[in-house]
């Protein structure tokens, strides 16, 4: 052991004299003599070897030593460290021998073309756009596969997350390849269920209907919105969070959203973890003012945060802005108005004070459009309610970014300040990314009155960049026929009018109810403004030619045999609709009301004069956690005047679509002795329904259950169907009533529903139908 151990210390005692001979620069033998060489001589050339593109001289500016200059080892690897970076050498080596330095260098190859072989639902174009290896360009390792990556995050844009990317290298003469992505697209992943976790005010349809996401149906082809995207699902937070906020939950988080891919890769699942809060209301409202020439009780009207009224996080926003307009107006122009809200957990309040301040004076210099390729300037200028040489207000620059948005025109809206050409100058920066605008709809489904039923039409919302919407709507079955033109200016005159026209053309067969078929074509111009919060008014003028015609011959009521001898007939009207909706949801509401009152007059021109007024009233009412109570009430009434009667075409015709439990035009004046509806001049309607989940069944399937009960009725022949049908009329204003239950189920179809209702009170001569069944939708 100790011999061992000599020889071991021995050994190491020779590589230390060694390494300390070497740090001096001298040579050993046997230890690498010629480096020791190199790097105590001068460096007398510089020779560069195997380029072929690139010129010596190129080389050399990359290194970081030159002729003159003694080999320093260090300097060599930051010369080979450069020489790599360029990116335009596959290998590099530097070897000192003698005073000559060798630069040996391996050009990467030149690109000659790329290709994409595989992509069948992504177009080479786009791909060409995506990757950065071009033709001529220099190929590398990295840039390929960095490409690759890049055509992957391509296809997961598109739903397809299983797509994979190979590139291949097909080497040619004089260095150069071509360079093809091999791609396997993969199956498209798209989302089959959103489900919610802590939501108790709204359903998980109402809250599905809120966000943009939206889960995988039947006509996946015709939509994006079902394709997994986490920018998409980020909005989507935002938007549940903006929702609750209306809705009175001053607390709402949403905690988290988890999208997890099926074990096949088929899918993903996405859960939203939302926490509630409590429902607020507002408490104390009032104005803190700090302008001493402002009188503040000319600013109450102003104010939409009633105390006591739900809380809603955009009546703030909306008030403050009307309350900036109000003080700018009247002479404050550089006025701040400030919300500060006090909340009071206990009784569950919020107290609001608008504090009005003076602001830094600032003014807007210019504001810089840029991203609208398609919508034009003016467009979007019309958004903001500043203009050059104007105050600016920080809030009000806000509020135009948020109606921006709200245009439905732009992906992306960024609204910026920055400095101007001095310290009270500001620019506004608006940069704006489109996203297309136009919508092909498709209908499909089936009805209990009119057999197979679809619809077809084409949408352009932002109408050649001016903002404006158009569509064209063709619908029909095997009983109807119907086509619609419709356009809309959304801000006429530049103001805050919505003015449009429609144009119409539709026949109706109603052989079966009224022993004839019915033709109207015509068109109308409306103007609609807003008179208040949440209230709007619309008016219009309408002309229609109507027409009845293939009157059946012996078995038709001499009522509708003397109408359709008159001919076709002019209806020229102007009519007005106001409207006042404050429910929960657009579309899936569980709470409000909306209030809808109307009037027509006709008699302007044309061969028709009557009134006809009509209303209708919808409340929503929460009486447990998903379950519904909806009550409707409408009604109408038409009468002639100047010595005239309505005609058969402009009366009331009702069933199962305001009654359930009667078939179509099943209730109202009837010639018994034909069995036709002759139609009537007044009708009412009251509905009553509960909705509730449907019992065992899982709640992402959008089936729901619901019991009801409807009462009403169709009453008031005309004079002209009492002397033409004579005794048998039969013209009753009792109450017809039904009860009934319903399925309804948000299928991927569109929402279908069936009904069977029984009637409770009902006349001889009144057409029953217990069995309802309607579908419809736009996909």
């Amino acid at each position: 052991m100790q011999i061992l151990l000599r020889h071991l210390w021995v050994g190491v005692f020779r590589w230390a004299i060694a390494f300390a001979v070497l740090g001096t620069g001298l040579a050993l033998p046997g230890l690498d003599g010629s480096s020791g060489q190199a790097q105590a001589q001068t460096i007398r050339s510089i020779e560069v070897v195997g380029n072929r593109r690139v010129e010596p001289e190129t080389v050399r500016s990359y290194l970081s030593f030159s002729v003159g200059d003694q080999y320093d080892p260090g300097l060599a690897n930051d010369s080979l460290r450069a020489l790599f970076q360029t990116g335009l050498f596959a290998d590099v080596s530097i070897d000192p021998q003698g005073s000559v330095v060798v630069v040996t260098v391996q050009e990467n190859p030149v690109v000659s073309t790329v290709a994409f072989e595989g992509n069948d639902e992504i177009d080479d174009k786009t791909l060409a756009g995506e990757v950065r290896l071009k033709s001529r360009s220099v190929y590398t390792r990295a840039r390929a596969l960095s490409d690759a990556q890049r055509i992957m995050a391509v296809y997961r844009r598109q739903g397809r997350f299983a797509a994979s990317v190979t590139p291949q290298l097909i080497q040619l003469d004089q260095n150069r390849v071509n360079v093809v992505f091999e791609i396997v697209e993969g199956e498209k992943t798209t989302v089959q269920t959103i489900n919610f976790v802590g939501n108790r005010a709204f359903s998980d349809s109402q809250l599905r209907d809120i966000i943009s996401t939206t889960q995988s149906g039947w006509f996946d082809w015709l939509k994006g919105t079902n394709v997994y995207d986490p920018d998409r699902v980020n909005l989507d937070r935002e938007l549940l969070r903006q929702y609750y906020l209306k809705n009175g939950y001053a607390d709402v988080q949403i905690v988290n959203s988890n999208a997890e891919l099926d074990r096949d890769g088929q899918g993903f699942f996405i859960t939203f973890v939302i926490e509630e809060g409590e429902l607020y209301r507002f408490g104390d409202v009032r104005i803190e003012n700090s302008l001493p020439e402002l009188r503040p009780e000319t600013l109450q009207g102003e104010i939409l945060t009633l105390s006591g009224a739900t809380f809603d996080s955009s009546k703030i926003d909306k008030t403050v802005e009307k309350l900036t307009l109000r003080v700018a107006e009247q002479g404050f122009a550089f006025a701040r108005v400030r919300p500060r809200a006090d909340r009071d957990p206990d009784g569950r309040l919020i107290n609001l004070s608008y504090v009005i301040d003076e602001g830094s004076r600032i003014y807007i210099e210019r504001i810089d459009i840029s991203g609208n390729e398609r919508t034009k300037d003016y467009v979007v200028r019309r958004e903001f309610r500043l203009a050059e040489g104007d105050a600016f207000n920080p809030l009000m620059v806000d509020r135009a970014r948020k109606r921006l948005q709200a245009l439905g025109f732009f992906k992306a809206v960024n609204v910026r300040p920055r400095p101007g050409s001095g310290p009270d100058r500001v620019v506004i920066d608006v940069r704006l990314t489109e996203q297309p605008t136009g919508e092909l709809s498709f209908g499909a489904g089936y009805s209990t009155t009119e057999g197979v039923i679809g619809d077809i039409g084409i949408t352009e919302r932002n109408l050649f960049g001016n903002g404006q919407f158009l569509r064209l709507k063709l619908a029909g079955s095997l009983e109807r026929m119907q086509i619609d033109l419709s356009f809309t200016e959304p801000r006429f005159l530049d103001r805050n009018l919505s003015a449009g026209f429609d144009l119409f053309h539709k026949e109706l067969d109603s052989q079966d109810t009224s022993g004839y078929k019915s033709r109207k074509s015509g068109g109308s111009l409306r103007l609609g403004f807003p008179l208040a919060e949440n209230l709007w008014m619309t008016t219009r003028y309408s002309i229609t030619r109507d027409e009845i015609f293939d009157v059946t011959d012996s078995n038709v009521s001499p009522a509708v045999q003397q109408a359709s001898e008159e001919g076709a007939y002019l209806t020229s009207l102007i009519g007005t609709v106001i409207r006042y909706d404050q429910r929960n949801h657009p579309r899936n509401p569980n709470k409000g009301y909306l209030v809808s009152v109307g009037a027509d007059f006709a008699g302007v021109g044309g061969d028709s004069q009557y009134v006809r007024l009509s209303g209708e009233l919808r409340g929503y009412y929460p009486i447990m956690e998903s379950v519904t109570l909806v009550g409707r009430a409408i009604g109408g009434h038409i009468a002639g005047w100047g010595g005239e009667e309505p005609r058969l075409l402009d009366l009331y015709y009702k069933g199962g679509e305001t009654i359930r439990g009667f078939g179509r035009s099943g209730i109202g004046p009837r010639d018994i002795a034909t069995g036709d509806a002759l139609g009537g001049q007044t009708y009412w309607a009251v509905t009553g329904e509960v909705r509730f989940p449907f019992p065992l069944v899982p709640s992402e399937l959008g089936i729901t259950g619901a019991v009801f009960a409807d009462a009403g009725s169709v009453f008031g022949a005309t004079d002209f169907a009492k002397t033409a049908a004579s005794t048998n009329l039969q013209d009753d204003a009792s109450v017809r009533a039904s009860v009934g239950a319903s399925l309804l189920w948000n299928s991927p179809l569109g929402p279908l529903r069936f009904d069977y209702a029984f009637p409770l009170l009902k006349e001889d001569y009144d057409d029953v139908q217990n069995f309802r069944f309607g579908a419809s939708t736009k996909f």
